[in-house]
C-alpha cells in the first residue's frame, strides 16, 4: 500500500524517533509499504517519520543506481533501530534531495565513512563501518530518525535562498508526482 509522504512542516519530521521492539505490530507489512511508497516516489531511501511514524525504521533501495554503480545491484535493505555511532574520513559535498522536501536540491557535506548499528528485518543486530554513497544515504535517512532534515546542514545564506519554497510547503503548496500529507 502506498502511504502519503509527510512534507516539511509536519511535526513528526522534527521528533527524535524511538527504537521499537521485535514484536512491533505488523512490522513486515510496514516495511513492505515503505518500500512500495519509496519506489512509487522514485526515492532511494525513506524513513518512518516521513510516513508519519516516529519510530526508527528506514528502507534503502540502491538497486535503482546499479547501472552506474554495479556494486549496488540488488541492494534493498531495511534498517531497524538504526544509529550512527561515529563519523570519520573526509567530508564530501554532493547534491541531495528529499521526498519530504519536493523540489529542493542542495549540496550537503557528509562524512564518507560511518560506523552504524542496526537490526535487519530478521531482527539480527549489525555493527559495521559503511563507506561511499551508501554512507551518504544512511546519514541522510538516519538524520530523519533524529528529527533532522538535509536543509539543516545548509549555510544560513542557502537557507535564506530556499525560504520561499519552504514557506510554500508550510502553506500546503506542494507539487510532486506522489501522495503527500502537508500541514494545511
Amino acid at each position: 500500500m502506498i502511504l502519503p509522504i509527510y512534507v516539511y512542516g509536519q511535526p513528526v519530521l522534527r521528533k527524535v524517533a524511538e527504537d521499537i521492539t521485535p514484536d512491533y505490530p505488523e512490522l513486515k507489512e510496514l516495511i513492505a509499504n515503505m518500500f512500495e511508497t519509496m519506489d512509487h516516489a522514485d526515492g532511494v531511501g525513506l524513513a518512518a517519520p516521513q510516513v508519519g511514524l516516529p519510530i526508527r525504521v528506514v528502507v534503502i533501495n540502491l538497486d535503482v543506481i546499479s547501472d552506474d554503480c554495479p556494486e549496488y545491484k540488488g541492494f534493498r535493505k531495511a534498517y531497524i533501530n538504526a544509529h550512527v555511532l561515529e563519523r570519520e574520513g573526509d567530508e564530501e559535498n554532493m547534491e541531495e534531495g528529499c521526498l519530504s522536501l519536493p523540489g529542493i536540491h542542495e549540496n550537503v557535506k557528509r562524512s564518507n565513512r560511518i560506523h552504524v548499528r542496526y537490526l535487519d528485518e530478521d531482527m539480527q543486530e549489525h555493527d559495521e563501518w559503511v563507506e561511499g554513497f551508501l554512507a551518504r544515504v544512511m546519514q541522510h535517512e538516519f538524520d530523519h530518525l533524529e528529527g533532522n532534515l538535509f536543509i539543516d546542514h545548509l549555510s544560513p545564506l542557502r537557507k535564506r535562498m530556499i525560504q520561499a519554497k519552504l514557506n510554500a510547503m508550510l502553506k500546503g503548496k506542494v507539487r510532486c508526482g506522489y501522495k503527500v500529507r502537508t500541514v494545511k
